[in-house]
């Protein structure tokens, strides 16, 4: 059976008319899922830009969480180390009070009341963690092992040379030493009893006046130097914010298709498509006037 012939006015038609058709289908693509550019066939080299980009997006996005949570951890610091500073003022309100106690019993009841302050100091400090960070006491719950080491890496790089990175470390056990140790003060019978008579109680009750002023020294730079570190980990968090809108706004002008052009172009490829039908159907019926020769 001999093969069908298409004139050459036909054929060229039907070309024209599938070509029109696979740009209608790559159109309504690119309206469907708003890319110009959806695999390395319609752009190499936009694609695997595109794709770039958004891979480094997607690790600052990483970065991001990772010092939004850096400026949780030091929040937590500063807001346990403003407490202790509040219970410290009160313990020293307390001592300050019992010098001018003029009873040895009401001393011995304000150095209860200091003692019940103080522990607190403790358990302020053990609270003041955030996912498992506690920049004040270490999580094994012991000031002399040393409170925990807070690292923010602040790009998506590896490498020692490569990596930068905010490294805040926290206090030390020497830094509490005069609230773990020399304010604390006992009720009984001793020579750090407030419950003394005469200037042995008043030397007692300064000493420990002094060691509170010297903790609340400390807090207070401790709070200072974690309050500057959480400033700037805010300054980073939000250029990788920027960032990562740049990035994901250069990806998209590589591969995202302009849905108004596209639209109109779908509009034109359609008529283009109605008259390849009828000059198809033309070409046809200019065949046919053949077969009224019979």
């Amino acid at each position: 059976m001999s093969d069908i012939t298409l004139s050459s006015a036909t054929r060229a038609n039907l070309l024209s008319l599938q070509s029109t058709t696979d740009l209608i289908g790559k159109t309504q693509e690119r309206l469907a899922t708003g890319l110009k550019v959806n695999s390395a066939l319609d752009d190499a080299l936009a694609f695997f830009k595109a794709r770039n980009l958004t891979s480094r997006a997607s690790d600052l996005s990483a970065i991001k969480d990772q010092i939004t949570g850096g400026i949780s951890a030091l929040t937590a610091a500063v807001q346990g180390l403003e407490s202790i500073e509040s219970v410290l003022k009160q313990m020293k309100a307390l001592a300050q009070s019992a010098i001018s106690a003029p009873e040895s019993t009401t001393r011995a009841k304000l150095a209860s009341q200091f003692n019940e302050l103080r522990s607190q100091v403790d358990n302020l400090a053990e609270d003041s963690s955030f996912n498992g960070i506690n920049l004040l006491k270490n999580t094994t719950g012991a000031f002399a092992a040393g409170a925990d080491q807070l690292t923010v890496k602040f790009n998506e790089r590896v490498g020692p040379e490569a990596v930068n990175q905010l490294v805040v470390s926290g206090l030390r056990a020497a830094d509490f030493s005069t609230i773990v140790a020399q304010s604390a003060v006992t009720v009984g019978t001793g020579t750090t009893v407030w419950g003394q008579t005469g200037s042995a109680a008043v030397k007692v009750i300064t000493s420990a006046i002094s060691a509170i002023d010297s903790a609340l020294t400390t807090v207070r730079q401790a709070s200072q130097a974690f309050g500057t570190n959480a400033a700037l980990l805010q300054i980073r968090a939000d250029f990788t914010t920027n960032l990562i809108n740049t990035l994901k706004g250069g990806a998209s002008d590589l591969v995202n298709a302009d849905l108004n052009e596209e639209s109109a172009n779908l509009l034109s490829l359609q008529t283009r498509q109605q008259l390849g039908t009828i000059s198809l159907s033309i070409a046809q019926r200019s065949e046919q006037s053949i077969l009224r020769l019979f």
